[in-house]
């Protein structure tokens, strides 16, 4: 999977979004580490080259309306990786969001971190907050950055935030609803993705917004991330707008 490198999107004010198109799209950008192993590269180099795509699939994303883009950068899985990739990886996350936060900023894109800060390197959680709080008050493309993320760690987290208040008499149990649950998750305040697209072919959601994409269309691709295009892209969402999305009714 890999780092993102958080990137750039269009300039100036959000465009309105074309008709039909999915408010978020979530991405679980697979195929860096094959990328590299094809081309007899190291790993990291595969990771290095996913750079530009997220910057371009961020931008086309940005320049089609679509609110929000999540991308899958890091989950609580992969620190099982070799130390050499992980420490790779982190120290790519590190120098990208320091090199890319005044350009995010001038994009008028917002940063969001979605993932347990527990375990990040303070170098990186240093870099990743001052991002973050320089883009605040941006207004154009959300980019979350699922960076130490695990779907059922986050649900755990907010079970153990729910217990923690009726523990101390804030709430009652009968007050717990999916509202509830979905407003201590990380994503709370974004709608949830219409739209979950994989790259290289694979067909597992990997603990990734397992709550919050329930009713998300899902669309997997056979092109590896660093090889992913607008074009891609763009057929991911003609296929999304083909769908009937009936939220569990009848058809």
């Amino acid at each position: 999977m890999g780092v993102a490198p958080l990137a750039t999107a269009g300039q100036g004010t959000k465009p309105a979004r074309d008709e039909g198109m999915p408010r978020h799209v979530a991405i679980i950008r697979d195929g860096n580490g094959r990328w590299a192993s094809r081309q007899g590269l190291p790993r990291l180099m595969g990771h290095q080259a996913g750079v530009s795509t997220v910057r371009r699939i961020t931008e086309a994303c940005a320049n089609r309306g679509i609110e929000v883009l999540t991308l899958y950068s890091f989950s609580t899985e992969n620190w099982s990786r070799a130390a050499e990739e992980v420490e790779g990886l982190m120290g790519l996350a590190r120098i990208q969001l320091a090199m890319q936060r005044s350009e995010l900023r001038k994009s008028n894109v917002r940063v969001k971190h979605l993932g347990r800060r527990e375990g990040l390197p303070p170098a990186v959680l240093e870099e990743l907050d001052k991002t973050v709080e320089a883009t605040a008050d941006c207004t154009g493309i959300t980019l979350v950055a699922a960076l130490n993320y695990g779907s059922r760690q986050e649900i755990v987290d907010a079970a153990r935030s729910l217990a923690a208040d009726v523990a101390a008499g804030r709430i009652a149990p009968t007050e717990i609803d999916e509202a509830a649950i979905g407003a201590r998750l990380g994503t709370a305040g974004l709608p949830d993705p219409d739209l979950m697209i994989r790259t290289a072919g694979e067909l597992r959601l990997s603990n990734y917004l397992l709550w919050q994409a329930s009713y998300a269309e899902f669309i997997a691709v056979p092109t590896l991330w660093p090889d992913f295009t607008e074009d891609d892209l763009a057929r991911a969402l003609d296929e999304f707008r083909r769908r009937r999305r009936t939220f569990g009714g009848k058809r």
